[in-house]
């Protein structure tokens, strides 16, 4: 992924209590908080036709809480860009 992708992400989700954005923490890449786990694994999981529940089997360090979370301010934000 381009850096222009990963200043895009940082700037949507930086204010975002679900998402943790440390360069200590997986050199900045954007985590669900209080993990190690990268929010793109999630994205990645899901494009492959994965379930959340099956994120979760893999990563449970990760609450489905956050989970929904992000995918809930995701979705916002790509509304608010497509209008």
């Amino acid at each position: 992924m381009s850096v222009e992708y990963y200043q895009g992400l940082r700037l949507m989700f930086e204010s975002h209590p679900a998402i943790s954005i440390s360069p200590e923490v997986m050199g900045g890449t954007p985590v669900f908080t209080g993990t190690r786990v990268p929010v793109q694994t999630l994205l990645d999981y899901l494009k492959s036709g994965e379930s959340i529940d099956d994120f979760l089997d893999g990563f449970p360090t990760v609450s489905r809480e956050q989970v929904i979370a992000v995918l809930e301010e995701a979705g916002k934000r790509l509304i608010i860009q497509a209008a």
